[in-house]
Order: C-alpha cells, then structure tokens, then sequence
C-alpha cells in the first residue's frame, strides 16, 4: 500500500507542476492532466495547485503509513 501512495502522489505532484510549468511557460501540455480533463477555463491555475498538493499531501500519508 505504501509504494502504491508514493507513486500516486508523484504523479499527482508531477501532473500539478507540470501544469504549473505549461500556464507559465507554454511547455508540457501534452501531458498534463489539467488540459486533458477539461478544466473550465480560467481555472487552470486553481487545478493544478490542487493537484500539486494533493500530491504533496499523499506523499506525506505514505510516510505514515506502517509497512512497506
């Protein structure tokens, strides 16, 4: 279960950041989630912070966990 949150909370941290990247510099856009989705415009932003700390936050939960 613990491998299973840290992969799941680096892809949401890399979808976030990744999006991130993309709304302030053009790059990544053919993976990240947030324009795959369709996310109403103008809250792109909102989306993708949410995903990074989600991600965050999940990574945080793994570390918690009991077992590997």
């Amino acid at each position: 279960m613990r491998k299973f949150l840290e992969v799941a909370g680096w892809l949401l941290l890399l979808q976030g950041v990744g999006a991130l990247l993309h709304e302030w510099t053009g790059w990544f856009q053919p993976w990240a989630l947030v324009y795959r989705v369709g996310v109403p415009a103008g809250h792109e932003v909102f989306a993708s912070i949410v995903l990074a700390v989600a991600g965050a936050a999940v990574l945080l939960a793994s570390r918690r966990t009991a077992g590997g």
